[in-house]
């Protein structure tokens, strides 16, 4: 017998790139004001929170979760407009659907475009699933550079194309004939992601009839079920049908699906607070304007991006005020000087701003 006794694992196993980084971090918030992760900061009113709390205690937890939940998927597709003829796949989070959508086509050698810098989760797993990554530059405003677009998508003939709209760390939607260009010249799928539709408004789900390879992708985090980790892919069922495969046959559970179908008969309550937010988003931005030393990006989400001078520094100051936010200044080029935060309640916005202007007037 070997006495391994004392000795380190051996890590040689395990993939070099795997090896090489850091896992995603999540920093934590306990005792500060979160405004770092796009989160609704609003609770379920109070009877909706015991109604919940009855169909919860109702749900089977001995057993394994429908494994496909038709009937689920007939009320969510009526709720959110998914067209005649269209299917849908549920996920837990949007970040698995991206995952299982690489994953169905990554071919030797298949490339993955999307433009940068943008959701961290579409390199991620890209790279994970064995993918090349193409990250196409933004113009300085941060829009859509069309033709460096094309151009990346005639050279690498990528089998996804990844477009959030809005985009995530900048906010902006990009002009809708630019990505129709994409749609045109795309050799494979494009996947256009509405994570932030309650605070946009604005949706590509009924082109889905027009594009055969559009695919729409959304979640029920940011409109205020981010702890119950539900997303959903849109799209032929052709499609579908593919990515199913590769879908573990448990992937959504019980208290997730019961807590979803509940909310699904009371999307109002929902609408409302994130109208709340895009006014408070008006809010913030008006601020933020109103801040020296501060340039703010247009936002259609519920975060707003902007520069300041000694981006570490004041991202330093907010958090010994009490404020997280989030700072993504090293992340790409094009952000530097960036930090971006949450739009919060309003007692939340408002500790923002002063504390803002305190880090601020503290470096001055």
């Amino acid at each position: 017998m070997i006495d391994r006794l004392g000795k380190r694992p051996d890590l040689s196993v395990i993939r070099d790139d795997v090896r090489s980084i850091e896992a995603y971090p999540v920093p934590s918030a306990v005792g500060f004001v979160k405004l770092d992760a796009m989160e609704n900061p609003f609770a379920l009113p109070e009877g909706l929170m015991q109604q919940l709390g009855e169909r919860l205690a109702r749900q089977p937890l001995n057993r394994y979760p429908i494994s496909d939940p038709r009937g689920f998927k007939e009320r969510l597709g009526k709720a959110v407009g998914l067209p005649a003829g269209m299917q849908l796949m549920l996920g837990n989070g949007s970040d698995e659907l991206i995952h299982l959508v690489i994953q169905a086509c990554a071919k030797p050698g298949a490339a993955v475009l999307a433009p940068a810098p943008s959701f961290v989760m579409y390199e991620l797993s890209a790279r994970f699933d064995g993918c090349r990554y193409v990250g196409v530059p933004l113009n300085a405003d941060f829009t859509l550079d069309r033709e460096r677009m094309q151009a990346a998508v005639r050279q690498h003939a990528p089998a996804i194309v990844f477009i959030a709209y809005p985009n995530n760390p900048t906010g902006n939607l990009f002009d809708r004939s630019a990505i129709e260009a994409v749609l045109e010249s795309a050799p494979g799928i494009v996947v256009v992601d509405e994570a932030y539709l309650p605070f946009a408004q604005d949706t590509w789900m009924p082109q889905l009839k027009r594009w055969p390879n559009l695919l729409v992708l959304r979640t029920l985090s940011k409109l205020g079920l981010a702890g119950i980790r539900l997303g959903y892919l849109a799209g032929d069922p052709e499609w579908i049908t593919q990515f199913d495969k590769l879908r573990p046959p448990y992937n959504v559970n019980v208290l997730t699906l019961a807590t979803a179908d509940l909310m699904l008969e009371n999307l109002s309550i929902l609408d409302a607070q994130a109208a709340t937010l895009r006014t408070e988003r008006s809010r913030v931005m008006a601020a933020l304007q109103a801040t020296a030393g501060v340039t703010a990006f247009p936002s259609a989400a519920n975060f707003i991006l902007f520069r300041v001078a000694a981006a570490d520094r004041v991202f330093a100051g907010l958090k010994e005020r009490g404020i997280l936010i989030k700072n993504v200044s090293a992340t790409d080029p094009l952000l530097a000087g960036c930090l971006r935060v949450t739009v919060g309640t309003t007692a939340e916005n408002e500790a923002f701003i002063k504390a803002l202007r305190a880090a601020l007037e503290a470096l001055r």
